[in-house]
């Protein structure tokens, strides 16, 4: 597999186009609403398949060593899995290496340079990422997300108030069941009578719609 023909760009280029979506509320709001509802499968599954593999066998690490390289990997890791092996074990495989990547990205300063609409990635990566220490990552987020609030353009700052709200919901679920429950049917994994009557109800807060 000839990983030259892969660049950052490629991913960032695709995953935050250059539409001005951030000065309008309602183009923002679908640039969240396509890519956290699955509206980017079909273009995923066309054109980065091979990439998506290719990072998910280490051949994209070389990314990390720049600000713009380690979100696109962080994209790769924890976006396109999700819908190239969408409903599959391999649709989480990656949230751990995605997860440390973010948080490699908070300590070494890379985070610190990218748009409000970028970092959220980061905060997306590191809540998806299942662990003993999961609740304590929620709560480290807590500070990052009112910081990416704070730095929304005017024309959308108050779908703040949906990212913050958002995050509330996914800590509360981890505080509660200490993991992803909807993942237990993909995954073999027993559910509790609990997570039963929580996956019977279908409230998933990937299901939300999702504005920063």
């Amino acid at each position: 597999m000839d990983q030259s023909s892969h660049a950052p760009a490629d991913v960032l280029d695709f995953w935050f186009p250059a539409t001005g979506h951030q000065h309008d509320a309602e183009a923002h709001g679908r640039f969240w609403q396509e890519r956290m509802q699955g509206g980017m499968d079909a273009a995923i599954i066309e054109r980065f398949a091979e990439l998506t593999l290719a990072a998910a066998t280490g051949a994209l690490d070389h990314w990390a060593t720049t600000p713009r390289g380690r979100l696109a990997l962080l994209i790769a890791l924890d976006q396109f899995p999700r819908s190239l092996w969408r409903d599959t074990p391999a649709a989480y495989a990656q949230d751990i290496k995605a997860a440390r990547l973010a948080l490699e990205g908070l300590r070494n300063g890379h985070f610190d340079g990218l748009e409000p609409w970028e970092q959220s990635f980061y905060v997306i990566a590191i809540a998806h990422c299942e662990g003993p220490d999961h609740l304590e990552r929620m709560d480290l987020l807590e500070d990052l997300v009112e910081s990416i609030i704070s730095r929304l353009p005017e024309p959308i700052a108050p779908l703040g108030d949906g990212f913050r709200s958002q995050h509330a919901r996914v800590r509360e679920i981890i505080q509660t069941f200490g993991r992803h429950p909807h993942r237990n049917p993909i995954l073999g994994r027993p559910s509790s009578p609990a997570e039963e009557a929580y996956i019977a109800k279908g409230d998933f807060p990937h299901m939300r719609k999702a504005e920063p």
